[in-house]
């Protein structure tokens, strides 16, 4: 095994080259510290794709990454019911990840990071109250050389079920988690309305999920037609291929298939108090009810760098607990409405079918889209927030019909 020297030391070490570890990575290279990013070649989250307009601006996403505008929402029920929603003003950009992610760490590099692929095996704490990192070089297995490096800090930017969190934070191997998968297709000319190239698709369907829903997402030249779940057992590749046929793409050519964990919970406690903090769907930076992570893990990465940086110069590694505090601080009341919202609404067909014909209210749709375009509760609207409440209260008690 090859040992620390001058070339391997570095201030930061961020392990996973995701949305969130690449934000991280070139913030704090951007600011002058010495920055090893860590990523194993050849991965590809599956994912909808979908970043709004406030994260294309808060991190200066080009134009020539948005291969789809998305201008409306259609969700759809189980009895076919059918709403849409129409964007008013704006857009939500979608995005490849492969291409994405790969754009997000060669910024990264280019503001000064180190990047090297591996397999990211170890954490050993050291005298100095650094960490060596121990990790197999390129996508690692048996004939993969292994390889030292020693780091100030690390982030553990490593996705769902992360393995630098099982080896440095209680209780960061207990996050629930949602399986997601989904399938790249080409995108059709189907000659209907059943798929449209500025329409994201979303099925409140049991069938589909029986705690979650399914998608049919447009990207340009193709589309991700997905579903997630919690339920053991539930056949995802079923439902994709059961969306495929309500929807008329069971002919549309295939070109790949993915699927992986998502966590659906925050963990309370990101970091070890001393060197190590989480980021990303490692700390489980994911939306409950719509499942968006993209911004959130971007947003997640700003903030542990910001985190580390105090760390670093202050020399207390309780610093590192700011990240945690500035994202609850900013997106935890969304989220607990969120949870709300799954846990209530996404439990039958019954309550499905009344969600979607919520969504065909005007003043739910607009507050919807302001939410999500700009990432916040808008409270600037106190009769439309009423009528929606008792809206609401008539749904959750059955006094308005769901058909």
């Amino acid at each position: 095994m090859s040992q620390p020297g001058a070339e391997n030391q570095f201030d930061v070490a961020v392990i996973g080259g995701g949305p969130a570890g690449a934000t991280a990575a070139d913030d704090l290279a951007g600011r002058g510290f010495s920055v090893l990013l860590l990523d194993r070649p050849g991965r590809i989250k599956p994912c909808g794709g979908a970043i709004p307009p406030r994260c294309i601006q808060d991190f200066e996403i080009p134009d020539e990454l948005i291969c789809a505008r998305v201008r409306s929402a259609r969700m759809v029920s189980p009895s076919d019911r059918q709403v849409d929603m129409p964007i008013d003003d704006g857009y939500v950009g979608m995005v490849d990840r492969d291409v994405f992610d790969e754009w997000l760490r060669t910024r990264a590099a280019r503001n000064g990071a180190e990047r090297r692929d591996g397999f990211f095996t170890e954490l050993a704490e050291d005298d100095s109250g650094g960490v060596r990192i121990r990790y197999q070089e390129g996508r690692g297995g048996a004939d993969s050389e292994q390889r030292e490096v020693h780091a100030r800090m690390v982030i553990g930017a490593d996705g769902a079920k992360s393995a630098v969190g099982k080896q440095a934070i209680p209780g960061a191997d207990a996050i629930p988690h949602v399986a997601a998968y989904h399938e790249i297709i080409e995108s059709p000319d189907t000659g209907d309305d059943r798929f449209h190239p500025e329409r994201a698709d979303v099925y409140y369907r049991g069938s589909i999920s029986p705690d979650f829903y399914g998608w049919i997402f447009p990207h340009g030249t193709t589309a991700s037609i997905g579903a997630g779940t919690a339920i053991k057992g539930f056949s995802l590749r079923g439902a994709v291929k059961k969306l495929r046929e309500d929807a008329g793409l069971t002919e549309a050519p295939t070109l790949r298939r993915e699927g992986a964990p998502i966590p659906m919970t925050p963990l309370k406690r990101w970091d070890n108090g001393r060197n190590v903090v989480l980021a990303g769907d490692a700390a489980g930076t994911v939306a409950p009810a719509s499942g968006e992570g993209i911004y959130y893990a971007m947003a997640g990465g700003r903030y542990v760098a910001n985190a580390v940086q105090a760390a670093l110069e202050s020399g207390d590694g309780k610093a590192l607990s700011g990240a945690q505090k500035a994202f609850a601080r900013d997106h935890g009341q969304v989220f607990r409405v969120l949870g709300v919202m799954q846990r209530y609404w996404y439990t039958d067909n019954n309550r499905r079918e009344r969600f979607v014909r919520i969504c065909a209210d005007p003043d739910v749709q607009a507050l919807t889209w302001d939410a999500y375009m700009n990432k916040r509760l808008v409270r600037a609207r106190p009769l439309t927030h009423m009528r929606i409440f008792f809206k609401n209260i008539a749904h959750l008690t059955g006094l308005a019909r769901a058909s």
